[in-house]
């Protein structure tokens, strides 16, 4: 068993699993949801706030925390838990995913990817050696290795080329990992081709590292496909090490990607979704914006039991969003990230009495998906 992963429980009906990946600045138990604090802040929320949630990680972005405040200025704090006084568990991206979101931006050599400044326009260089030297700085528990992320559709020519590109970046990543209690995670690629996930699935478990992480998914592709990708993949994966789904996803994409065999997640989806008015409920989607929620006393979801649903009905959320009011962001926000944590908390607990199968078919029959 690698000593970085504990595999706690399996379930007997699906693939799914808990654990407990352990890192330098604590255990976090599996499966998780990690909030994204791309700058070094999960948007209108504090550490205690996610505390308070059961959060137990969060990620940090490592191409704008590069840019501003500069790994350097963080590295002067102690790191990012110590920067923003998290004090537990980080990630942080590669900068890979620019590779796929700025496209317009960048060009990519065998060395790496010029970039330009989102903020000013000025020149940057992101290589596999850079990318662990800004991450080293910045003090993750968990860094992960520079890859690239393409985009879907994609021809097979092309991802069977960035396969390749993404294998040899990741050598790069792991010589240039220096032994001090960080953890690096790599990347599988291929796209939507089974064959060229199973390929990099092997190459980069031959490469070594403390876990496996599938990027290029949720750019694009119908679910199904993604599903049926992830479920490939976990396939080639091994068992004794952390599987982390990168960028994904909705509610749904939680409860089927965990029974397909996956133990980490990661979407900027419950707070951005959080300040544009759209909260995530047992019982589907609520648009809290929406009139019919003038007169409303109840709260988001009867069943939750967070700080926003256990003081404010909907019709004073509404208003305060109708009114432009910050705090309808910063209780919108608590209420989905709470809500993402209870989810991948009940799904623990259900794989450990192996239930997880129950847990899966209650959740769809309440959204109304089945």
């Amino acid at each position: 068993m690698s000593k970085h992963f504990d595999l706690i429980a399996k379930d007997k009906d699906t693939k799914a699993r808990a654990g407990v990946v352990h890192t330098m600045h604590g255990d976090v138990e599996t499966p998780i949801f990690m909030p994204v604090g791309t700058v070094g802040s999960v948007k209108t929320l504090s550490p205690q706030d996610l505390r308070d949630c059961g959060a137990q990680i969060i990620l940090g972005n490592t191409y704008h925390l590069h840019l501003r405040p500069t790994e350097d200025v963080v590295a002067h704090f102690g790191g990012l838990g110590k920067f923003n006084s998290w004090n537990a568990p980080t990630l942080t991206d590669s900068g890979g995913f620019q590779v796929f979101s700025l496209a317009d931006m960048r060009k990519i050599n065998e060395d790496g990817v010029a970039f330009r400044s989102h903020l000013d326009g000025s020149k940057l260089y992101l290589s596999p050696e850079k990318s662990i030297e800004i991450q080293t700085k910045l003090g993750a528990s968990i860094m992960m290795c520079f890859d690239e992320c393409v985009a879907n559709p994609s021809d097979y020519s092309y991802v069977a080329e960035s396969v390749e590109r993404t294998r040899r970046w990741a050598e790069r990543c792991k010589t240039a990992k220096v032994d001090n209690g960080q953890l690096l995670f790599g990347i599988i690629q291929g796209g939507v081709y089974h064959d060229l996930r199973k390929r990099s699935a092997e190459q980069i478990q031959e490469i070594g590292f403390d876990g496996y992480a599938i990027g290029g998914l949720s750019v694009g592709e119908p679910n199904q496909i993604m599903y049926e990708v992830t479920d490939s993949v976990t396939e080639h994966m091994p068992e004794d090490q952390p599987r982390y789904l990168m960028g994904v996803g909705t509610p749904e994409d939680l409860i089927t990607a965990i029974g397909l065999g996956v133990d980490m997640f990661d979407c900027v989806m419950p707070t951005r979704n959080a300040r544009n008015a759209l909260l995530f409920t047992s019982r589907g989607k609520v648009h809290i914006k929406r009139a019919e929620y003038t007169l409303s006393d109840d709260p988001i979801d009867p069943e939750c039991d967070c700080y926003t649903c256990k003081n404010f009905s909907r019709g004073y959320l509404r208003h305060l969003y109708k009114s432009g009011e910050l705090l309808a962001l910063r209780l919108n926000s608590l209420h989905n990230i709470h809500f993402y944590l209870s989810l991948v908390k009940n799904a623990r607990n259900a794989i450990r009495e192996s239930n997880y199968k129950e847990y899966q078919r209650e959740f769809f029959e309440k959204i109304k998906i089945i």
